[in-house]
């Protein structure tokens, strides 16, 4: 009988061992691409999958949902709320929340990362700095003396600093680097949406006024301003590393600000400047102030934005390609990845959701996740990061985040789209050019932006900004000719289109049919066959 037993133990043992091996190689694998190079290697990084929604309700995302997703074999890359300044170590909602999953994360040498508001906020919301003197307010002086709640480039630097060492030195920060002493990497991702002084309003700080003088032009301000910023973000991050108590924290801390990145928007409408911070050879000063950025590929609900119109993400984030590479060019560590949102916000009128019933249309999990892929195979990032608020449940919004999931493991598990996706070079269009053409300054006028491919479904042109477009596809193209291989992505987001030609610079006419949840097919130019990735 003891025997018996020893025998049905083993072979227990040996099952669950079997059993385990897949998901460790998953975790070898999330580990594997966090750390991989964003340039300088012939293999782009897989991507990995995360949330805003950080699960500190009841029923969210939160890191036991995320562990058991882990031990399912999913490639996430954990994501926690990240310590208030004020939280104690003792609490017992924090100890529930952290412990046992940091304890995880660390047993399984995963990279983390943590979620927080805007850091800077307490320039503005805590008295000991928004009441300092006018001589080391860190926020916009007016030339009354008034302080206004928002943050100020020309103002003292030393406050950032200290703003960040707080957050770094937090009781509750040093318990989670007890608990994971030596974390291969940690993002630390802030909202990044404190209200902050506009370039156009540059003339309303004193400080700018004392320096500059007035009447100085709108080029010199952006630049100016952004150049203001980085200063002050990077003062911002390295006193977040100062409070860090662990060598290792310090050495493997990297910031993350949502939005922190070029203009999606980028000569659509004469004012587009404005929105921007762009300055010769410059189009965004961010990633000189952070070490990445998370850009929202959203269908934002106060807007006409759709996910089947000119007026797209799809579209816009096309803007962002040219940025991308001259973003790595400033900075070839940057972490790029995106957040996406659907629009989804269900107690609100102007939920999209809401507006795509209204229009007679579906909105289903399937034609999300057929527009996320679309944006994850224009841009490649690291992360796909979704959005929910923070009381969404996972009855509410997992059946959305499930399909980036999926987009994700498939990256990872198919042979062919992982070799794409880091071997491959995108596809422009260049038989058309984005219908964003407004002010678009001198160096930028010949960089490729248009990726859009050409289809049978295709609209007359010209196209406006509510031009339905029935299919979105791009391309992906490796090798060389006469041995070239291309990745054709394509995605119907009003339902499935039969027998759609599209049209592949270089190759010529395909015939294929695009599904709402998105369809992949590759050609092989030597062959000239065409077939269908499954």
């Amino acid at each position: 009988m003891k025997k018996l037993l020893i025998s049905l133990a083993i072979g227990l043992g040996l099952i669950s061992i079997i059993y385990a091996q897949p998901a460790v190689r998953v975790w070898t694998g999330i580990r594997i691409e966090a750390l991989r190079p964003s340039t300088g290697t012939d293999l782009r990084p897989l991507p990995l999958a995360a949330h805003w929604n950080l699960g500190e309700e009841k029923d969210g995302f939160s890191p036991a949902y995320q562990m058991k997703m882990l031990d399912q074999g999913h490639y996430l890359l954990p994501w926690f709320l990240m310590p208030n300044v004020f939280a104690q170590t003792d609490d017992p909602r924090w100890l529930t929340y952290y412990e046992a999953a940091i304890k995880r994360a660390a047993q399984l040498k995963l990279p983390i990362s943590l979620v927080s508001t805007q850091w800077e906020h307490l320039l503005s919301t805590d008295d000991a700095y928004f009441k300092l003197p006018l001589d080391r307010n860190p926020n916009v002086v007016t030339s009354s003396g008034e302080v206004r709640k928002e943050v100020s480039p020309f103002g003292p630097v030393d406050p950032w600093r200290e703003v960040g060492a707080k957050w770094g030195s937090s009781r509750m920060m040093k318990k989670l680097q007890e608990w994971y002493p030596n974390p291969p990497l940690i993002l630390f991702v802030s909202n990044n949406e404190h209200t902050r002084l506009e370039w156009i309003k540059a003339d309303e700080d004193r400080r700018f006024v004392a320096k500059y003088g007035r009447n100085r032009d709108a080029e010199f301000k952006r630049k100016v301003v952004g150049d203001g910023w980085i200063e002050r973000y990077r003062a911002l991050q390295q006193g977040f590393v100062s409070g860090l108590g662990s060598q290792a924290w310090k050495d493997k801390a990297r910031f993350i600000g949502y939005e922190s990145f070029g203009p999606p928007h980028f000569a659509r409408w004469p004012g587009w400047l404005e929105h921007s911070l762009y300055s010769s050879q410059r189009i965004s000063p961010w990633p000189l102030a952070w070490d990445g950025a998370s850009p929202p590929f959203y269908v934002f609900n106060w807007s006409t934005i759709t996910d089947y119109t000119l007026f797209s993400p799809q579209v816009e984030a096309m803007n962002w390609v040219f940025m991308l590479d001259e973003t790595y060019r400033l900075n070839p560590s940057f972490w790029f990845e995106i957040s996406t949102w659907d629009g989804n916000e269900p107690n609100a009128e102007n939920d999209k959701r809401k507006f795509y019933q209204r229009s007679g249309q579906q909105y289903s999990p399937a034609r999300y996740g057929g527009m996320v892929q679309f944006g994850m195979w224009l841009l490649r990032p690291r992360v796909v990061r979704d959005f929910r608020g923070y009381r969404e449940t996972l009855d509410q919004a997992e059946p959305y985040f499930i399909p980036i999931v999926q987009a994700v493991d498939r990256v990872h598990q198919n042979s062919t789209l992982r070799d794409f996706w880091q071997k491959g070079r995108l596809v422009p269009n260049r038989a058309r050019a984005h219908p964003y053409q407004t002010i678009v300054p001198p160096e930028y006028q010949k960089v490729d932006r248009w990726f859009l491919l050409n289809t049978s479904l295709d609209p007359q042109q010209p196209w406006e900004m509510g031009t339905v477009i029935p299919v979105y596809s791009l391309a992906i193209v490796k090798g060389n000719a006469p041995q070239r291989q291309w990745l054709i992505y394509a995605h119907s987001p009003l339902g499935l289109r039969k027998g759609v030609r599209i049209n592949v610079p270089d190759f010529g006419s395909i015939q294929m049919d695009v599904t709402v949840d998105g369809s992949f097919f590759t050609i092989d130019e030597q062959s000239r066959t065409v077939s269908k990735v499954n």
